[in-house]
C-alpha cells in the first residue's frame, strides 16, 4: 500500500475483477511498534485484512518485528535499514516461486499448493520459513 492509501488493496480488487479465475498470491508485511515510522500502520494493515481475505488466494505474512530481530539477533546488523529487512523479504518472496520459476519434478503451481494447503477457502493466510539466513554484505 504505502502509508495507507488504499492503493495496494484497490489494484487486488480491480485485478480479481479482470481476471476472476487467476490465482492470487500477496506477501503482506505486518507492521510492529519496534520499526515502525507510521502511527497509522497497524489501522491500515487491519483494514486491509478483508480485502485479503475476500480477494486474495494465497496470503503469505513477513512480520516486521520478526524481520527486525533476525537482521539484529541471526545476522548481527547493529542498525538494520529498510534496506536489510527488505533483503530479508526478497529471499523469502524469491524461495516460495522458485517452483514457478525454474523446472523440477517436484514443482507445482499455484493453484495446486492452495489446493493442498488452504483447508477452507478463507483460510489462506501462510507464514514462510527459510534458511539460510545471510546479509546483503555477506553474498558474493
Amino acid at each position: 500500500g504505502g502509508t495507507g492509501s488504499g492503493m495496494g488493496t484497490l489494484l487486488i480488487s480491480k485485478v480479481r475483477e479482470e481476471y476472476p479465475d487467476r490465482i492470487m498470491e500477496t506477501f503482506s508485511v505486518i507492521p510492529s511498534p519496534k520499526v515502525s515510522d507510521t502511527v497509522v500502520e497497524p489501522y491500515n494493515a487491519v483494514l486491509s485484512f478483508h480485502q485479503l481475505v475476500e480477494n486474495a488466494d494465497e496470503c503469505f505474512l513477513l512480520d516486521n518485528e520478526a524481520l527486525y530481530d533476525i537482521c539484529f539477533r541471526t545476522l548481527k546488523l547493529t542498525t538494520p535499514t529498510y534496506g536489510d529487512l527488505n533483503h530479508l523479504v526478497s529471499a523469502a518472496m524469491s524461495g516460495v516461486t522458485t517452483c514457478l520459476r525454474f523446472p523440477g519434478q517436484l514443482n507445482c503451481d499455484l493453484r495446486k499448493i492452495a489446493v493442498n494447503l488452504i483447508p477452507f477457502p478463507r483460510l489462506h493466510f501462510f507464514m514462510t520459513g527459510f534458511a539460510p539466513l545471510t546479509s546483503r554484505g555477506s553474498q558474493q
